[in-house]
């Protein structure tokens, strides 16, 4: 009989890769990289398809622990392929066009899919308390990386 190791950051990274791996495999499909689709999916999640530039750069750092050099980055990249426009105003402001709204509604729902096969069959109970227990040790790291 086999017995579920206990969670630990190698559990976590076993699954962060293989998960990312195969999202990869969708992102490659699609042509986009995984910054690429991090900052349209949060610029979608902005309400409007639009969202303030300083915000989006500060949700990625946080989040994907990358400088904002990398962020500025992936912005122009997406602005110079035709998925993201700059707005115009007195603050800095980036759209979804037409383009990056297809792409992005397109990767979504390969994500939806890819979702469905890895945790679809899980039973809900364990995907609570696994999801409680994540967002807990990432609270707790990103408190220790604030510490210093």
């Amino acid at each position: 009989m086999s017995t579920a190791p206990t969670l630990n950051g190698q559990v976590i990274g076993q699954a962060h890769y293989a998960t990312r791996a195969v999202l990869d495999g969708l992102l490659a499909r699609e042509g986009i990289t995984f910054h690429q689709v991090v900052a349209l999916n949060a610029t979608a999640g902005g309400g409007g398809d639009a969202v303030e530039r300083d915000g989006l750069v500060g949700r990625m750092t946080s989040t994907l622990k990358i400088d904002e050099s990398a962020v500025l980055a992936t912005i122009a990249e997406l602005t110079g392929s035709g998925l993201l426009e700059a707005l115009p105003g007195e603050v800095a402001r980036v759209a979804l066009t037409e383009m990056g709204r297809a792409l992005q509604s397109r990767i979504k729902a390969g994500t939806a899919k890819i979702t469905e096969r890895l945790y679809g069959d899980l039973p809900d109970e364990d995907l609570r308390t696994a999801g409680r227990v994540l967002t807990l040790v990432t609270a707790r790291a990103n408190a220790d990386l604030a510490d210093g």
